[in-house]
């Protein structure tokens, strides 16, 4: 089989650990790829340092030891780097102050669009999300919860970033808007082929959406896998995982529409 060129990682952690000031070791001995267009999930329980592995991406954290390569580069301006990465996290986050339209328009505004192209932008992204153009003058406060994800992921959208960071987006949320922003989701990424970090804890939600699923245990990068191949995997954290969610391999007919294991 053909090894993958450097250039087909968007994201590589080299070795990588970090350190609390306490002393805490949250992440030890990291070594990770993404690759471009890609969903890689990072699944694993609470304080197994997912978090802090989606934080080390885009800088909001830096490694004690080792180096995160974006693009191949490991240092550069920071606030460039962030502006050109999509960031959604499971309380949105949205100014409360500011209409879905400025929310939205966040990046772009930032960046110095012209008016024109930041309105015909936010109007796209609210139909790309399924939201009517009339939510563009309301507040966050007027939302509901599947909705304020939704304009989440369109203001992380905004600029049309390569990368996109999601950290447990729809974890918040009740079972049938989850399913349905899920489905969303992988109708968005079949579209937009963006590059995509995925924090979750829900092994069926990484079975459904991910490319990839990086198994992490206290700090540590357990295995990467397939979805289709972690149900089958001899690892004794996988099989763990599978027991616990009452999931197995399964046949061909038990696949879903997305085609991924159910």
């Amino acid at each position: 089989m053909k090894s993958a060129a450097a250039d087909d990682f968007a994201i590589e952690f080299r070795n990588v650990s970090y350190t609390l000031p306490t002393g805490q070791q949250v992440l030890s001995g990291l070594n990770l790829e993404v690759r471009r267009g890609q969903t890689l999930v990072l699944l694993g329980r609470s304080g197994s340092g997912k978090t802090t592995t989606l934080k080390l991406v885009n800088r909001l954290l830096l490694p004690t030891e080792g180096e995160v390569r974006v693009n191949g580069l490991a240092g550069g301006d920071v606030i460039h780097l962030r502006r050109s990465i999509g960031y959604v996290i499971q309380d949105v986050g949205l100014f409360p102050h500011f209409t879905v339209e400025r929310n939205i328009a966040l990046v772009p505004t930032i960046e110095g669009w012209p008016e024109e192209r930041i309105r015909t932008r936010v109007r796209e992204l609210l139909q790309t999300v399924g939201l009517e153009a009339a939510m563009a003058s309301r507040y966050p406060r007027q939302l509901s919860g599947g909705q304020r994800q939704r304009v989440g992921v369109a203001r992380a959208l905004a600029a049309d970033p390569a990368i996109l960071l999601m950290d447990e987006p729809f974890g918040a949320l009740d079972p049938l808007t989850r399913d349905e922003l899920q489905r969303e989701f992988l109708a968005l990424q079949r579209q937009l082929s963006k590059t995509v970090v995925f924090v979750t804890h829900d092994l069926r939600e990484a079975l459904r959406l991910a490319s990839r699923i990086a198994l992490m245990e206290a700090g540590r990068l357990v295995t990467v896998l397939a979805p289709e191949d972690f149900l089958r995997a001899d690892d004794p954290w996988a099989a763990a995982y599978a027991r616990a969610y009452g999931v197995g391999a399964p046949s061909p007919a038990r696949r879903n529409e997305d085609g991924n294991a159910l």
